[in-house]
């Protein structure tokens, strides 16, 4: 079994170090990623590697132990920063660090106390080694959980960005991202409940371990994949519009209004902007113009970005249909509006008026009456 988790990490980490197709021109996310993931498995292979070479097993539970906690905190650390990295598009703040960090140094700390007060070889069991690790175990499952729960909360919030918003490129991603972290979560925190046992027991769990760690890693593959793919087509989808697009271009003049205008006048009148989970590549079909120039044209607007802008549009429809229809309710009026929840909508329409539905309904009246 531990010949086999090393082969399959050792694997896993040069897959994801050299096997991946240019890999310099992923998206800056998913190759910050995959270097963060690449360092989890590259973690393991050594923490396999050192159990099999020491045959730590044969040893006892309790060395056996301490060599596993000692590489399975940063490993576990790493993939956890690995889905911040996708959720958040790469990024990862000061206070997501320090929890692993912390609890990587607290462990050691632990383990070199005992070995002090034990005075005895770090191969050698003994009971002030034994309690240290159960503490370290303790503290394991502890950040464990910490990392689970920041996970699935910030997997909630890209969620909810999907469903009520209109940026639905990363449904794919948080599809496996979801199992994985579902079923990485569980096995991790139940880490400490095998690892000072032998026998079927462990190589049943041993087996479940590995096979969670390469769906999460082959699942990556296969997602930066096939994110290279579709950025390398839509950059020469680009390009080509852009080259049979120059000459009229060239010739139209800043006093015309352009195709573009004339095209995003044409979708705001028709109402497609008012339909909930659009994106800014299919509203851009949907006007007949290239993408590009749809975000070129936007640069011109105060709101410069299509989240800003579609979002400026939904909250200035919302008004006028208060206005025009005050026995409507919230809900009715988010779904009308292109909102995907009221909830979401009064969130969104606060924040750009400075005040409630409700609120802005009352003004609304208090001038008519004026």
């Amino acid at each position: 079994m531990q010949f086999s988790a090393i082969v399959l990490m050792a694997f896993l980490t040069l897959a994801l170090v050299f096997l991946l197709p240019h890999w310099e021109s992923l998206d800056p996310a998913v190759n910050r990623a995959r270097r963060l993931m690449a360092g989890a498995t590259g973690l393991l292979t050594v923490q396999f590697l050192l159990q099999y070479l020491l045959h730590l097993r044969t040893l006892g539970a309790t060395q056996a132990v301490m060599f596993n906690l000692l590489f399975f905190i940063p490993s576990s650390f790493l993939f956890y920063l690995t889905m911040i990295s996708l959720l958040r598009r790469g990024q990862f703040y000061r206070h997501d660090l320090l929890p692993g960090i912390v609890t990587w140094v607290i462990v050691i700390g632990m383990l070199l106390t005992a070995h002090f007060m034990d005075g005895m070889s770090w191969l050698a069991g003994s009971p002030e080694m034994h309690w240290a690790e159960i503490g370290c175990s303790m503290m394991y499952i502890l950040i464990q959980v910490h990392f689970t729960y920041l996970i699935f909360r910030e997997m909630r919030r890209t969620r909810r960005e999907l469903k009520d918003y209109y940026d639905q490129d990363r449904t794919d991603m948080l599809h496996w991202l979801k199992h994985s972290a579902l079923i990485l979560s569980t096995i991790a925190v139940t880490v400490p409940a095998f690892i000072y046992v032998n026998g079927w027991p462990l190589a049943l769990y041993g087996f479940l371990l590995l096979a969670s760690i390469f769906y999460l890693v082959f699942s990556f593959i296969c997602y930066a994949v096939s994110n290279n793919s579709r950025m390398v087509m839509e950059a020469e989808r680009n390009a080509e519009e852009a080259e049979s697009n120059k000459t009229q271009e060239l010739t139209t003049t800043s006093s015309e209004p352009t195709r573009v205008e004339e095209a995003v006048a044409r979708w705001i009148a028709n109402g497609k902007h008012l339909r909930n989970g659009i994106t800014a590549q299919q509203a851009a079909d949907e006007m007949h113009v290239p993408r590009y120039q749809l975000s070129a044209w936007l640069k011109t607007t105060e709101q410069e970005q299509f989240s800003s802008w579609l979002t400026h549009l939904r909250i200035e429809e919302a008004k006028q249909q208060m206005v025009a229809h005050p026995e409507w309710s919230n809900d009715v009026i988010a779904e009308r509006c292109g909102f995907g929840s009221r909830s979401y909508f009064q969130t969104v329409f606060r924040k750009y008026t400075g005040m409630t539905p409700t609120g802005y309904l009352e003004q609304a009246r208090g001038k008519v009456g004026n």
